[in-house]
């Protein structure tokens, strides 16, 4: 597996990681690993695969947990992120935000006691929350630095300028958000915020939700408790508009003899060195299948040939519904 610099932290970490949701939350996506044994076998696909580069949260129902045995005697190499603010009993698509320093370090405690470890490599703040000065959430975030608690700090879905004042406080080391053919909204002002600054981009959803991964015809095909029957990008005309922009790219892949999920990340990496996607997936079939993307180049004519297929701005309907997209780049 090819090796990325995580922002300026000498931190390497493989060129795709893996979003640990999918193995911790049953009623979020469609889910292939339906026991605990199966969803840690599928972390320990990863590592042997090469994937040292992990990523959950304190919210992700269980999946801290099952990180953290598949972790256990296989910690050493393994950069492990996780993430605080979401109010854990809130709901899915209305949730509560806490970035108090109380919450932080309350969080961080928690953490580390179900992730089985003695500090945590990377802790984002997982949205920003508008009553709390940023300054102040991550001054707490950086007394847990100090206390040896986590090594570095990121964010998830901070805008440019609130991204400027966290670094004043104290270095930030990768930024999270949506990034993939379908979702480019990082380009422009937060993308060349975070070159300036040495920020490393966390590409999270760089399959479109499982659109540019031709896992689906429609939407029936989706368990009955996937969140993604209630998101916009699913309803209606929407869903065909996008299947339509899924379609092309994944003729663009049949021709070049690879699956659409491999050309979508294969995509998402030729878009800088400092940008890590971290595709999740409940299915170790699948996780092989994303991992062999880390090899696979682009030419200019195919990336131009993408660009015409999924062109910012492209895809129908909003990334989320009404209440989680105001807790977008705060």
């Amino acid at each position: 597996m090819k090796k990325r610099e995580l922002g300026r932290s000498g931190l390497e970490v493989s060129a795709i990681g893996f979003g640990c949701m999918s193995i911790g939350i049953a009623d979020v996506y469609t889910s292939s690993a339906r026991t605990e044994q199966e969803a840690i076998a599928v972390v320990d696909r990863a590592l042997d695969l090469g994937i040292n580069f992990l990523d959950t949260a304190n919210i992700y129902g269980d999946s801290e947990i099952i990180v953290g045995k598949a972790l256990r005697g296989k910690r050493d190499g393994v950069v492990l992120a996780t993430k605080f603010g979401f109010v854990a009993n809130s709901s899915f698509q209305n949730r509560a935000i806490d970035g108090t320093p109380e919450n932080a370090r309350r969080c961080c405690d928690e953490s580390l006691q179900r992730l089985g470890v003695d500090v945590i490599d990377l802790y984002y703040l997982h949205r920003v929350d508008p009553g709390v000065p940023i300054e102040d959430t991550v001054g707490a975030m950086a007394d847990l630095v100090r206390a040896g608690k986590i090594r570095h700090i990121g964010l998830s879905e901070a805008s440019a300028a609130t991204v400027r004042r966290a670094h004043k406080v104290h270095p930030v080391t990768a930024l999270q958000t949506e990034y993939s053919l379908f979702t480019r909204d990082p380009e422009g002002e937060l993308l060349a915020t975070l070159r300036e600054l040495g920020i490393a981009l966390v590409a999270y959803s760089p399959l479109g939700r499982g659109f540019l991964g031709a896992r689906f015809r429609s939407i029936d095909e989706l368990a009955p408790d996937d969140w993604r029957r209630t998101n916009p990008r699913f309803q209606g005309e929407q869903f065909g508009r996008n299947l339509a922009i899924a379609d092309a790219v994944a003729e663009i892949a049949r021709e070049k003899g690879i699956t659409p999920a491999q050309l979508a990340l294969a995509w998402v990496l030729a878009q800088g060195e400092d940008i890590i996607p971290i595709p999740g997936t409940s299915n170790t079939q699948r996780l092989e299948e994303n991992a062999a993307a880390a090899v696979i180049s682009l030419t200019a004519d195919e990336l131009r040939r993408l660009e015409d297929a999924a062109p910012k701005g492209a895809a129908s309907g909003e990334r989320y519904a009404p209440a989680m997209m105001q807790l977008l780049s705060q």
